[in-house]
């Protein structure tokens, strides 16, 4: 029996085909097809934001605190002592403490965005919470809601239900009624 070739050069054509469309559709720049990784000469180093936004709360978390400003507060202290009372080859800021104010000058221009940029991490956070708290209490109002329903249409169902005092109630004039029927033909 004769062998078909015809299926197996259609399957390769096919192949080929569906190769060279890929290929094809990987050069265009469609929206829907991811890009090919391209390697590069000049490596990058690999930046976390989130690490240095850590970092930042970290130092605003500490310069709140009475700590910091115990350090601080002996700092300038022993700066000043050792600058007034130290012999004078020795000091190295005179009386007016320029080199100081230029130190606590440097602190504060570093410290304020770091506590900023602190308290835009904090606001982020508090943001989502406020989102998932929104989402909470409507899915809490609308159980309530749901809830209050349905009491109500089991109120009204008990409404009509029979209560056991009705039914004796019902049964008794049932009675009452047969025994003055059977009085009435005797």
């Amino acid at each position: 029996m004769p062998r078909d070739d015809r299926g197996t050069d259609d399957r390769r054509q096919r192949g080929n085909s569906g190769a060279e469309e890929r290929r094809r559709l990987r050069n265009t720049n469609r929206l829907d097809i991811p890009r090919e990784l391209r390697r590069t000469i000049a490596l990058r180093s690999a930046y976390d934001a989130d690490a240095f936004g850590r970092l930042s709360e970290r130092i605003a978390r500490f310069l709140g605190t009475g700590q910091f400003l115990v350090y601080m507060t002996v700092t300038i202290l022993f700066w000043i002592g050792w600058n007034i009372f130290a012999p004078v080859n020795l000091r190295f800021d005179q009386y007016p403490f320029i080199f100081l104010t230029l130190a606590l000058s440097l602190q504060a221009s570093y410290a304020a965005p770091l506590i900023l940029l602190a308290q835009n991490r904090q606001e982020g956070r508090d943001r989502v919470q406020y989102e998932r708290d929104r989402d909470v209490d409507a899915r809490t109002r609308a159980d309530m809601e749901f809830l209050a329903r349905e009491m109500a249409s089991l109120r009204m169902a008990v409404g009509e239900v029979a209560t056991r005092d009705f039914l004796r109630s019902e049964l008794r004039s049932l009675l009452a009624d047969l025994d003055t029927r059977e009085d009435d033909r005797v």
